[in-house]
């Protein structure tokens, strides 16, 4: 490979490796103060877009052992990848594209998993992370709560019961 081009895998490599995924988009349409305007966007969450060559993004997911989603590599693509919810970057991408049409999501990675276009979109349907874990907390706590409930409605009756008899023997002296 030419030193520039290992030079620009070497790069794409990097931001591979710094995110936990990757989603893949057509960028076609997208005006140079839109992209900026969407990279700074983005930069709010710490997520980072950059436009790549699908033969170098294609190598670097072999060589981690991604099998990407062929959708994902057709036309022009820019990634964007980043650290943390994935979920909130993806709402941001559908947010974005709601004013313009643009970008459209092609695919993506999250970890080593890879993403349809579809799946990934649904991704921006999902409640941020710390919401969901909010629910299953009270998920996993609803039973236990309903129980604790429920016996101490037992000892109340069993003490209205004994409160009964000791009324009815003519009360304690």
């Amino acid at each position: 490979m030419r030193p520039e081009k290992e030079s620009l895998a070497e790069e794409l490599r990097g931001y591979l490796d710094a995110g936990d995924y990757v989603f893949m988009v057509d960028y076609r349409g997208l005006s140079v103060e839109r992209m900026t305007e969407l990279r700074a966007r983005l930069g709010s969450t710490g997520a980072q877009c950059h436009v790549v060559k699908n033969a170098l993004l294609a190598r670097a997911g072999e060589e981690r052992g991604w099998k990407i989603v062929p959708e994902a590599l057709a036309g022009p693509t820019a990634i964007i990848t980043g650290g943390g919810d994935a979920s909130v970057v993806a709402g941001m991408i559908r947010e974005f594209a709601r004013t313009g049409d643009r970008p459209v999501v092609k695919g993506g990675m999250l970890g080593a998993t890879p993403l349809s276009a579809g799946e990934a979109r649904a991704m921006a349907l999902l409640p941020p992370r710390r919401v969901l874990l909010a629910q299953l907390v009270g998920t996993v706590a609803a039973p236990m709560s309903q129980l604790a409930g429920v016996l101490r409605q037992k000892l109340c009756s069993l003490l209205y019961v004994l409160r009964a008899v000791e009324e009815k023997k003519g009360g304690t002296k």
